[in-house]
């Protein structure tokens, strides 16, 4: 039977403010997320007493070994590690896995389960699949490694690509050539690479090629070899551009697909994304890693709106063109 109550000593009161908070901000979020728990703190020692308190002790010993590393906390922390802690994962685990450092200084590290898993994927598979809502760092952690693996010579190049889909707007009033009409569909990935590289560093290597950022029709009769691949937003691609895409890879490659199957603004709905791990999970070197509302490390309101939509009755569907207008016509004859 687990103890009730568990000691922590907090190796110097310089962590303290640390772990607690600003006013002990921090310590009332534990205390909510473990009502069944009493907290008391006397200098550097925490008592803590409850059904949870072997757990809540974990917690803390977690948190100090964070704090050690000299990594900061804050509110959105504290909800990741809490929400860890009861899924039995340790989060220093998942929190001190440092995959990049940005050009301006900060460090790229995984923030959940999913995202470590997803990471992990791309470390040791050739293709990895990272399938989940927006705002779970699909694009942003592999365009990270891309980065990575360039500055650790493991590829000569990086090919960031996604496919050219309306979602609304009409590319043939947007003004200029074929590049300027698709930039707006590829600026997501352009602000990553500044956000990682510095806006100087990814014009060099832009500029050199070494870094190539084109629409995904650029890539038919392409072999791509020794090269980092990312397809952003695979959910709009057609089956024949998928199994195109795919069969692109060459030697020394490595390829991430991200894409959000809840998003699908291809014609007809007739995506090449959904039902490929039927295809291809069995296929040695490929992974699929799904990400979920837990893995959302942008604001807390964009995980609470795909809560929302996820919760919907009856589900959001996502499908343009004829097909979507027969279905809306049918919905509202009450068919």
């Amino acid at each position: 039977m687990p103890p009730t109550q568990v000691k922590i000593l907090v190796p110097g009161n310089h962590l303290m403010v640390g772990l607690l908070g600003q006013r002990d901000e921090l310590l009332r979020l534990v205390e909510d997320a473990f009502t069944g728990t009493r907290i008391v703190v006397r200098g550097n020692e925490i008592t803590i007493e409850g059904e949870d308190a072997e757990r809540v002790g974990r917690l803390f010993d977690e948190l100090v070994m964070l704090l050690e590393q000299g990594q900061g906390l804050d509110a959105a922390d504290i909800g990741r590690t809490i929400a860890m802690v009861k899924d039995d994962v340790r989060p220093t685990d998942v929190l001190t896995t440092e995959l990049l450092r940005s050009a301006r200084g900060r460090t790229v590290r995984p923030k959940t389960p999913g995202q470590k898993r997803y990471t992990d994927a791309i470390a040791d598979n050739i293709v990895t699949f990272g399938i989940g809502p927006a705002g779970t760092g699909k694009s942003y952690l592999a365009v990270a490694l891309a980065v990575q693996a360039l500055q650790a010579r493991e590829v000569d190049r990086i090919i960031l690509t996604r496919p050219a889909v309306e979602a609304g707007e009409r590319l043939g009033f947007l003004p200029g050539d074929i590049m300027a009409k698709v930039d707006p569909y590829l600026r997501p990935l352009y602000d990553a690479l500044y956000d990682l590289l510095g806006p100087e560093g990814a014009q060099r290597l832009l500029e050199r090629g070494t870094i190539e950022v084109a629409p995904l029709a650029f890539m038919r009769g392409r072999t791509l070899n020794r090269s980092f691949i990312i397809l952003d937003e695979a959910q709009n691609t057609t089956p024949e551009q998928m199994k195109m895409f795919l069969t692109r890879i060459g030697f020394g490659s490595k390829v991430v697909v991200t894409g959000d199957v809840t998003q699908i603004d291809v014609a007809g709905g007739r995506s090449g994304l959904p039902g490929l791990e039927a295809i291809l999970g069995t296929v040695t070197g490929v992974a699929f890693v799904h990400l979920s509302k837990t893995d959302v490390v942008r604001a807390r309101i964009v995980a609470d709106i795909v809560s929302a939509y996820e919760s919907a009755e009856p589900p959001p569907a996502r499908v343009n063109g004829a097909a979507g207008r027969a279905a809306r016509r049918d919905h509202s004859r009450g068919r």
